[in-house]
């Protein structure tokens, strides 16, 4: 496998929040395409998000109070409760879901 694919409208934007919340640097960039390490980019489409995420990331943390508290601070927003105990939903500023999940 290669790597995940996130399409979003506003390229910038959504590559300084990713870049963040993961602690990755931008190690390529082109007019539509920013990537984030080896195997995670993230593209300029034309569309806007109108459905919900067919693939999504799972983030796993040791610390999961900070992990929402940093997500929190870049603009993510929480979808609902936690589940289980073990895991949240997630969206990134352009509705983009993840889970936040306990390690």
């Amino acid at each position: 496998m290669g790597g995940v694919v996130i399409d979003v409208n506003d390229l910038d934007g959504l590559a300084a929040f990713w870049s963040r919340l993961l602690e990755r640097d931008i190690t390529r960039r082109e007019d539509d395409w920013i990537s984030l390490g080896p195997d995670l980019a993230l593209q300029r489409v034309s569309e806007p998000k109108t459905a919900k995420n067919r693939v999504h990331l799972d983030l796993v943390t040791d610390d999961f109070a900070a992990a929402v508290a940093r997500a929190t601070a870049l603009g993510a927003t929480p979808v609902g409760e936690m589940h289980e105990d073990l895991w949240q939903v997630w969206r990134d500023p352009e509705g983009n879901e993840f889970c936040v999940c306990v390690s």
